[in-house]
């Protein structure tokens, strides 16, 4: 009789895990919807807060780098991106995430290591979403928002001059 409970106990962590990597692009899908309601709400409120735009189509950008930065999803499948450090100069940055892998990925700004966010790409499986902010000289980390992929190492640092 022990080993029922133990096994049960396996099957419960495994289909954790699971869920964790983002098998379900549902549960990827409503997280990235309240991190874009999050963003758009937090910039329609706070007049100092940056504004973000994302859209499949590359943007031009004004100010900012000269070209828009490129980054992407680890083809094979590993929870990291192809860049782990980025840089850019201050004003509008645009940013071109391409997601080959078979997991859906996402591409999420935020202020330093753990202050707000400043913007994100949606949660999407092939094809490339473009991320356009205006950012200030300082360090920002990037990473995917969905569950256990930014824990898992997928993550890294933007630096703005």
């Amino acid at each position: 009789m022990p080993k029922f409970p133990a096994v049960l106990l396996s099957a419960a962590v495994l289909a954790l895990g699971l869920a964790a990597c983002g098998g379900s692009s549902s549960s990827s899908s409503s997280a990235a919807a309240t991190t874009a309601a999050a963003t758009s709400s937090s910039a329609a409120t706070s007049s100092s807060a940056p504004a973000a735009t994302s859209s499949a189509a590359a943007a031009a950008p004004s100010g900012g780098s000269s070209a828009p930065l490129t980054i992407a999803a680890n083809p094979s499948g590993m929870l990291m991106f192809t860049k782990s450090s980025l840089t850019a100069k201050a004003g509008t940055v645009t940013i071109q995430f391409t997601n080959s892998s078979p997991e859906a990925h996402n591409f999420t700004i935020q202020s330093g290591t753990s202050g707000p966010v400043i913007g994100a790409t949606p949660t999407f499986k092939g094809g490339t979403k473009t991320l356009t902010v205006k950012l200030k000289a300082g360090t920002y980390t990037f990473y995917c928002s969905v569950p256990g992929h930014r824990m898992a190492g997928m993550q890294g640092t933007l630096t703005v001059t």
